[in-house]
Parts: structure tokens; sequence; C-alpha cells
């Protein structure tokens, strides 16, 4: 019986979580772009090589080859923008640029 009310209570936030990050517009915006991965890659050498390798092979920050095979778009963009993992910065790229940076993870 405990077991039942616990998985409930984690079901519970995460469908909380799958709609607060659904509807928030920047996500909903790049979502909805179709990315570039050449420009996204040069995103990518400019703001992120420094510590995730030329190759995003990991240096000061960690590899991200396959990186889209373990985290969800969102998972990915939430990452990028909100700072939570010191030392890797908050960066807000326009979703266009977003949505180019997730289109060149997935090519990794």
């Amino acid at each position: 019986m405990a077991l039942a009310i616990l998985l409930a209570v984690i079901l519970g936030i995460f469908a909380v979580r799958a709609v607060i990050t659904t509807s928030d517009p920047y996500v909903k915006t790049v979502l909805s772009l179709k990315g570039n991965p050449a420009q996204g890659s040069a995103i990518f050498q400019i703001n992120c090589a420094g510590c995730h390798g030329w190759q995003a092979d990991g240096r000061v920050g960690p590899s991200l080859q396959g990186v889209s095979k373990r985290k969800s778009p969102y998972g990915l963009i939430h990452q990028v923008i909100s700072g939570d993992t010191p030392p890797m910065p908050k960066f807000q790229p326009s979703p266009q640029e977003m949505a180019d940076l997730l289109s060149y993870l997935e090519t990794l």
C-alpha cells in the first residue's frame, strides 16, 4: 500500500512537471522550430566547446556524445538555460539558436 502511494506521488510530480514544461512559451517556441545542425555546431563552438571540447567529448564539462539519447529536448533546454549545474553558466540563446543547438546535439 505504501509503495502504491509513493508511486502515485512520483507519477503526479512528473505529470505536473510535464504540464509546466510544455506550457513554457520559450520551450514551446524552440520545439516548434526546425533546427539547423550546421548553425548549431557554430553556436556550440562559440559558447560550449571551451568546456565540453571541440568534439563535445568533454574537458571541464562532461562529454556530450549521445546526450540527446540520455536527455529529453526539454531536459537539454533546461540544462542550457537554467545555470542549475555550476560551473555551467546560465545561457539563453534565441529560440532559433536553441533549436539549432538541439539539432546539433542530436548528431553527436
